[in-house]
């Protein structure tokens, strides 16, 4: 395994130590184009340095193109030109997949990742070593329930200011991820009555409630988003609801359809409304669509939100705002839950949002993202696509209406044979999507640069072109 000499004692952080040994070992060929680096957790291991240590020095090299991530597979050496004094090593090939097993897609439109490469490594390691110099005791005592108060008074904060929503620190319950959270209140609003849900919506919302153990409700959808006429006739108590862009579909609720999804809520005391806001940081045109909770009179609004579209997954970071009379029912019943995300990453995030780092980085990606839209626009239009478009106002995915006589499972399936991942629309749908529905695509394009969006399209005109035969595994 790579040993790189530290030294602890230099003036120069050891992130930035192991990042330079390893770039003049990848410039010098002794770490070959193709070759997989250790993970993260190995190295650091190894070298007997902090997981962040190894995270700041592989972060600034996938920053530099010295190295390349592929998901679930780990960090890999860039291809590079040989040295003027010697020849380049051959690549060691890609490891054959097991029998049976397909080989994972070379480009994916998955919507569940967002370019890491992007993370502003230094910043944040900065701030790490600020939360650990200052010492004063507060990293090893036991956290509050909620989440310590310095990040959620960022947070509110910052809804206050980019959202319009009017709460207090005391509302706000900071846990590892939406899917922690959601368990959470299910146990807070309770079983009794349908959870109403969006069909077509997120699969796992879909999943966990019921593996909890509530009536799921699936409710139509139209062109201005969740039917509340369908909700009323449901019956259900709870409705989870993504109104500033609904997943997948990408339709914005009216203030309308909001007044009136407020006003059911308000018929029962029991009622309430989850508004996930899983994407509100990414709107490529107009002003940001105030949150559902910022128009909320009667206390029925339950506001969720994560970090990990806006920053990254791995640093599982959710968090709700409670209406006032949840938020007391909470501190009453629910204080003997732990905390569930470490008090280092807390006050670094703290540090993070009062910085106003995480409004630059926004801005930064916010910028990106919309390159990479335009790219991907840019591919169907002149590659010949047979298809439109739809849902480029805002979110990290648009869809892909293809117009070429071919049922989405044909499609998915010639995509896969030429390397490519593409995923179905009817895979968003809990009750059959109607029969004469058009074949419809989600694809997520965040992961992808532009150059990659060119050849993953290239090889989707070739997947879909008329009189082609799937070939068979």
């Amino acid at each position: 395994m790579l040993t790189p000499v530290l030294d602890p004692g230099s003036s120069r952080p050891l992130y930035e130590q192991l990042y330079l040994q390893l770039r003049r070992d990848i410039e010098s060929g002794a770490l070959r184009s193709g070759e997989k680096l250790p993970s993260k957790r190995a190295l650091s291991a190894h070298l007997k340095v902090s997981v962040v240590t190894v995270e700041g020095a592989y972060g600034q090299l996938l920053a530099e193109g010295y190295i390349r991530s592929e998901p679930k597979r780990g960090f890999y050496v860039s291809q590079m030109e040989a040295p003027p004094s010697a020849p380049a090593a051959p690549a060691s090939p890609a490891p054959e997949p097991a029998a049976g097993e397909a080989p994972p897609p070379l480009y994916d439109f998955s919507t569940n990742a967002v370019d890491t490469s992007r993370f502003p490594f230094s910043t944040w390691a900065k701030l790490m070593r600020q939360v650990l110099s200052a010492g004063d005791g507060r990293l090893l005592a036991a956290l509050p329930p909620q989440g310590v108060p310095e990040l959620r008074e960022a947070i509110v904060r910052y809804l206050h200011d980019f959202r319009g929503i009017s709460a207090s620190p005391e509302q706000v319950v900071v846990g590892a991820g939406s899917e922690y959270l959601t368990s959470l209140l299910f146990q807070l609003l309770g079983r009794e009555g349908g959870y109403a849900v969006e069909d077509p919506g997120y699969p796992k919302v879909w999943r966990l409630l019921s593996h909890q153990g509530a009536l799921v409700c699936p409710i139509p959808l139209d062109e201005g988003g969740l039917r509340v006429d369908a909700l009323r006739w449901s019956g259900a108590r709870v409705a989870h609801v993504t109104p500033s862009h609904h997943f997948p579909l990408g339709i914005v609720m009216p203030i309308a359809r909001r007044r009136e999804l407020l006003a059911w809520a308000a018929e029962r005391p029991d009622r309430y409304i989850i508004e996930d806001d899983y994407d509100s940081e990414f709107r490529f045109s107009g002003r940001p669509i105030p949150a559902l909770q910022s128009l909320d009179q009667e206390g029925r609004v339950v506001y969720l939100n994560t970090f990990a579209k806006s920053l990254a997954p791995s640093l599982r970071i959710g968090y709700m705002v409670l209406p006032p009379a949840l938020a007391e029912r909470f501190r009453r019943d629910f204080l003997f839950y732990s905390s569930t995300v470490p008090s280092f990453e807390q006050y670094t995030l703290a540090r993070f949002l009062e910085g106003g780092h995480f409004e630059r980085h926004i801005a930064r990606m916010r910028v990106e993202y919309r390159e990479r839209k335009a790219a991907l626009t840019a591919c169907v239009r002149e590659l010949g696509i047979p298809g439109t478009l739809s849902g480029a106002d805002a979110g990290l995915h648009m869809l892909l209406r293809v117009e070429n006589g071919m049922a989405e499972e044909e499609l998915t399936a010639r995509a896969r044979e030429q390397g490519v991942a593409v995923h179905p629309l009817s895979a968003y749908h809990l009750a059959p999507p109607p029969q004469d529905a058009p074949a419809t695509l989600v694809m997520g394009y965040a992961r992808l640069s532009a150059a990659e969006l060119h050849e993953a399209f290239r090889r989707l005109r070739t997947a879909w072109a008329p009189g082609e035969t799937v070939r068979s595994s």
